[in-house]
């Protein structure tokens, strides 16, 4: 490990050594301007760079794109305006020399009468994509990503630094917004819903160890915390509403990357048809995390790639159309006699492997009716795969022998169609309506006889189906939201949502709202409400347990929706030009969900924390939880080389089984606070190239957790038994961790070239967190295991 610190700090070094002699360079700055509200393109907009001698400006032609040249490398701010509109600031604009800037950028019409009033925007990190999202969510951009300590290339881990977001798990990338558990969120890819997008993904959950989504794809995208729009069904926590950028239309450019989790990297992108406005951007990934020498919590070496992709045919007589997708493979081998009795994935007294597979394609396409109106409809497709089998070993010595213990095939086909049209009626009122269909032809199969009872005495524990279904699931959605904006100070989204699972004929009919109020130019109140609701994860509906006359049922096949009430308000106050205290509280009240007939301690909103989910059946819609909550975000936007982002939730998240006793979730941390800093020195003859020195600390409440009953799980062959009376009523220690990034940023002195080098020292104290406690069959006691210690990790970047 010291020896491949010492290499990463010499290429460091020998890169600092060149800055000096490096020249000035400039880039093109190219982009397309829209109305937000009917996204039609603005013709003779104009949009200048501030703060350039000459004067770098132009205006939008009939299709809303402009092109600024000569634009000096560096961080820029562009200023756009059009008469009639909110004028828009756009600062700190990274140009680098080995890659074009390409924006899209959408103006706000004024309700006021043209010369009354001149309003003037700032673009900042709280003003989502979606203009019909009121408040709980954040914009986040690849620079972010790249630019924050410790987020390993993956978006989900970005996320963990926004208030209201707890990650203190180093070993996946699961998302816990509020105290909800992770199978609440939603992740959408260019408008429709998608798989668990993250390598070694399981049925029924939504993180993993590893991302597949390529982060130097993602355009500017949302991410919504609670009360999100009518447009968002079928989750309880949050949405992730991600899309692919457009490749350069005009010219070809490549990048080249290694990154420690995310592997090699090639990329290109260019113009397919130049006078259409068409273009490609495609990227492949390798993982070689065999050469890291730890940092994945396990002995074992994972093996796994993605290829991502996005065809933009430009606009033509029939519209605009847009093919997309991505594909990931996965695997690894789980040898016992090469794994430590502390892996975090692994048993040394089993042999495990595992794969999974990960496909996503969709066909876009938009149409303008009218320059207010237009329809957009996907037709997608994706393809999941999760195959698990393990062998246990017996015996010792000689006569140590193995056996076929578990046997998992979980494949999911799902077909999507989503439409909806968007009319802007006036600058006061906008409607969009529209239908998700998704039929899901599912194949699961689980066989398992790990540590199970040996009732016909043969030497072997007896198999017990787990699951075992195949058959369609279809879902639909429809939705229909308005935004009425009564001035420029005033605006109130109201929206409803239906959807209806015809599995077993659950329905459900959700109001939503949010109002805001721009009271100050630089002090706003937001409020929202949503009552949301989500289908029970697959492999608790699709359970199967075996009822007296020894008849195998699918018990919990009849489960309603899960049901929720989002209720939220927001203070957002901006300090200056660069600075902003933003505030939320927030309460969220679950109904129907669902726990064990008999009085129990558990509840389904416990799960979704691991690969797996509890063998529980016939359960019934009669749970309940809460969760409630304070905010604070205190965030100085990037600006003269410096930017400062301190984020704090205090939260409590509580539920009560069908015992009736109110007890504390498993996600209950009770508090987070994120602190991320970082400093950008120019250097160079020019000062265009930059040192970067980035950090993030964070820390958390420990997690609560059931104690094991070692006695008990002893007289259980080993398979754990839990004192459920006591549920969750132990805590571990806080999570602690400290972050600090080195890098180096220049651009080539005489060709359109950049690189850009860091080395990012996470758990920089080698803090020990706990990542749980377990039985150990080796030890025959129960042992706490730590998650991943110091790790170093590294990302080269070249683009030309």
């Amino acid at each position: 490990m010291k020896k491949v610190i010492y290499f990463y700090l010499l290429v460091f070094v020998m890169l600092v050594s060149f800055a000096n002699s490096l020249q000035a360079q400039t880039q093109t700055l190219r982009g397309t301007i829209t109305d937000k509200q009917s996204a039609f393109p603005l013709i003779g907009a104009t949009v200048r760079v501030m703060d350039t001698d000459p004067i770098i400006g132009t205006i939008t032609d009939e299709n809303g794109r402009f092109e600024l040249k000569n634009v000096p490398v560096g961080r820029q701010v562009l200023q756009v305006q059009y008469l009639g509109y909110e004028t828009l600031t756009l600062p700190n604009i990274l140009v680098t020399a080995g890659k074009e800037v390409v924006l899209d950028v959408s103006l706000t019409e004024s309700i006021q009468s043209v010369g009354e009033i001149v309003v003037t925007a700032k673009a900042t990190k709280d003003e989502t994509l979606n203009d019909m999202v009121s408040l709980s969510a954040r914009t986040f951009d690849l620079e972010e990503v790249v630019r924050f300590s410790g987020g390993r290339n993956d978006v989900a881990r970005l996320a963990g630094n926004f208030a209201g977001v707890s990650t203190a798990d180093d070993s996946r990338n699961d998302i816990v917004i509020r105290g909800n558990s992770p199978t609440g969120v939603l992740w959408r890819l260019e408008g429709i819903p998608i798989p668990n997008p993250n390598h070694f993904a399981t049925l029924g959950t939504t993180g993993g160890p590893v991302s597949a989504l390529n982060t130097n794809l993602l355009q500017t995208s949302d991410f919504i915390t609670s009360a999100f729009p009518a447009e968002y069904g079928n989750a309880l926590a949050g949405v992730f509403d991600l899309g692919f950028r457009s490749g350069n239309k005009e010219n070809y450019e490549f990048t080249l990357q290694m990154a420690a989790f995310s592997g090699l990297e090639a990329m290109a992108e260019g113009p397919l048809n130049r006078a259409k406005n068409a273009s490609f951007l495609v990227s492949y990934r390798y993982a070689f995390t065999g050469l890291l020498g730890g940092g994945t919590g396990t002995s074992a070496i994972p093996n796994y790639q993605d290829l991502s992709f996005k065809l933009d045919f430009g606009n033509g007589k029939a519209g605009r159309f847009i093919l997309f997708g991505l594909g990931g493979l996965s695997d690894i081998d789980f040898l016992g006699d090469d794994i430590d009795e502390n892996d975090l994935f692994a048993n040394p007294n089993q042999d495990a492997f595992a794969t999974s597979r990960v496909g996503v394609l969709g066909l876009s396409h938009t149409i303008f009716l009218d320059k207010n109106t237009y329809l957009k409809t996907i037709l997608g497709t994706s393809f999941a795969q999760t195959l698990f089998n393990q062998d246990n070993y017996i015996g010792e010595g000689q006569d140590r022998t193995k056996f076929r213990a578990t046997e998992a095939d979980d494949r999911q086909l799902r077909y999507t169609l989503s439409s909806y049209l968007n009319k802007k009626f006036s600058a006061r009122f906008t409607l969009r309506t529209g239908v998700l269909i998704e039929y899901t032809q599912l194949s699961t199969q689980v066989d398992d006889r790990d540590n199970r009872p040996d009732l016909d005495n043969d030497g072997l524990p007896d198999w017990t189906s787990v699951r075992d279904f195949d058959g369609g699931l279809p879902l639909y959605q429809v939705f229909a939201q308005g935004q009425f904006r009564f001035s420029d100070q005033w605006t109130l989204n109201l929206g409803l949502h239906g959807q209806y699972l015809s599995l077993n004929d659950s329905y459900a009919l959700e109001p939503r709202a949010g109002l805001s109020w721009q009271f100050h130019p630089r002090q706003r109140l937001s409020l929202g409400y949503g009552w949301h609701s989500q289908a029970v994860p697959l492999p608790i509906l699709l359970y199967e347990e075996e009822i007296p006359g020894g008849i195998i049922s699918q018990a919990n096949r009849n489960l309603d929706f899960i049901r929720s009430h989002h209720f939220v308000l927001g203070y957002d106050w901006k300090l200056g030009q660069n600075w902003r205290i933003k505030a939320e509280t927030y309460y969220q009240y679950l109904n129907n969900v669902p726990v064990e007939a008999l009085a129990s301690s558990y509840s389904i909103l416990n799960e979704g924390r691991d690969f797996t989910f509890e063998e529980r059946g016939s359960l019934v819609n009669e749970g309940k939880g809460f969760n409630y909550g304070l905010e604070i975000t205190v965030e100085k936007f990037f600006s003269e080389g410096f930017y400062l982002l301190l984020t704090t939730s205090l939260f409590d998240s509580r539920y009560e089984g069908s015992d009736g006793v109110e007890r504390n979730t498993a996600f209950n941390n009770q508090y987070v606070l994120n602190i991320l800093a970082g400093k950008e020195f120019k250097i160079g003859r020019d000062k265009r190239h930059a040192l970067t020195l980035d950090t993030r600390f964070t820390t958390a409440g420990g997690r609560y957790y059931t104690p094991i009953d070692l006695e008990a799980t002893r007289a259980n062959n080993g398979r754990e038994v839990l004192r459920e009376d006591l549920a969750f009523s132990e805590q571990q220690d806080p999570y602690l961790r400290l972050d600090v990034k080195f890098g180096f940023r220049y651009n080539a002195k005489n060709r359109k070239i950049s690189h850009q080098f860091f080395v990012d020292l996470q758990n920089i104290s080698n803090q020990e967190n706990i990542f749980t406690q377990r039985y150990n069959e080796v030890t025959d006691e129960i042992n706490e295991v730590n998650q991943i210690g110091f790790f170093p990790d590294f990302m080269y970047r070249l683009q030309f």
